[in-house]
């Protein structure tokens, strides 16, 4: 093996090592907040029910565990899953964060891991309606030092002006998950038009057209806005 080769080698492997602690460094930070994401959540919903439990109309509130990357919470009619993925991403190279200063000051800085929030109808799951949608409505992204910003869909905005000066705790995952739920909620089911649902056959009748064959989901399809701001 020549002095080429060896160097190489040498690069490849400390490249390895370098982006496998950075990646293992923002894993564990993310897991981290997601897991105060679950405490957050269950604490709201616990507060919701207390302060309606002498309300004549039972609205349905609940928190469930679904594991060590999800969890979710039904508010009213709305099913919102928060799904924390189990990789760490780097960002394409036209995307605005490479002209942030923090990360001009060190690119590592710029691996992030990423919690998706989807708002679903909850009926879709309490009836298996297996053709009904959901949408992602934002994705928190955060660092291996807890910086973080949010990405959201057109109705919702995003936040991504201090990435690198804020840091994500219980009190701002909070304000975050609250707008968003606010927001679910603000955003009401539309008819579905006439084309879509005047035919069916017999089958889809026998096994009861509203459960299988009429497609039903809110209005608010994701779509990167960084320009816009969440009113947190």
């Amino acid at each position: 093996m020549n002095e080429e080769n060896v160097d190489n080698t040498t690069l490849i492997l400390n490249t390895l090592k370098e982006k496998a602690v950075v990646k293992q460094e923002v894993y564990q930070t993310t897991l981290e907040y997601f897991n105060t994401t679950k405490k957050v959540l269950k604490y709201l919903i616990t507060n919701y029910k207390s302060q309606l439990k002498d309300s004549r109309q039972k609205i349905s509130l609940d928190y469930s565990d679904k594991g060590p990357f999800e969890a979710e919470i039904r508010v009213g009619g709305d099913l919102l899953v928060f799904n924390m993925h189990s990789n760490v991403f780097e960002f394409p190279k036209d995307h605005w964060i490479w002209n942030n200063e923090y990360i001009k000051q060190n690119i590592n800085n710029g691996f992030c891991g990423i919690i998706n929030i989807y708002n679903f109808l909850s009926d879709s799951f309490k009836y298996k309606r297996l053709n009904d949608f959901g949408f992602i409505i934002a994705r928190i992204f955060i660092n291996r030092e807890g910086h973080y910003f949010v990405e959201g869909n057109p109705n919702f905005g995003s936040i991504n002006d201090d990435f690198g000066v804020s840091k994500l705790d219980m009190a701002i995952l909070r304000e975050i998950i609250q707008y968003l739920i606010l927001q679910s909620l603000e955003v009401d089911l539309l008819v579905p038009k006439m084309e879509d649902v005047q035919v069916a056959t017999v089958g889809q009748m026998l096994d009861k057209i509203n459960t299988s064959r009429m497609k039903t989901g809110k209005p608010m399809g994701f779509q990167s806005n960084t320009s816009n701001t969440m009113n947190l």
